[in-house]
């Protein structure tokens, strides 16, 4: 079962992806296009060239798992920022933003204290950037 949680890394693929393709022909696009490694336990996100189709490709620990989901009406929105890019990293709160079809463009979020830890000193930021 795929449970979008904070913890987890989510990778959204920029490509038009056919969505008769499988495990491995995902696992192909993770290792060429995210130049990652599969079996890392991330998330990797698919979508279909019209956006009402998207699949999911996770590592599980002891094999894959791909969650498919086909909309009757309407389509599946991406991040404004994304276009320019091949793939991209996103939040769960995006993640959720996308699944449930609620417009990304006018979500804003509101500044909150965020610490990064880079090496062993952790820093302070505040973040204000649109979700």
């Amino acid at each position: 079962m795929l449970s979008i949680i904070s913890a987890q890394r989510y990778f959204l693929y920029a490509g038009k992806t056919d969505m008769r393709k499988g495990f491995d022909s995902l696992c192909g696009i993770v290792r060429k296009e995210f130049k990652m490694n599969p079996l890392s336990g991330d998330v990797f996100i698919f979508l279909s060239r019209t956006r009402t189709r998207i699949k999911f490709l996770q590592w599980q620990s002891d094999g894959f798992a791909i969650y498919f989901k086909r909309l009757e009406k309407g389509s599946f929105e991406v991040p404004t920022d994304f276009h320019s890019l091949s793939t991209a990293q996103i939040s769960s709160q995006q993640l959720l933003l996308i699944m449930e079809g609620i417009s990304l463009s006018s979500v804003k979020k509101r500044t909150r204290y965020s610490q990064c830890n880079v090496g062993n000193s952790p820093t302070k930021t505040a973040t204000s950037a649109r979700v």
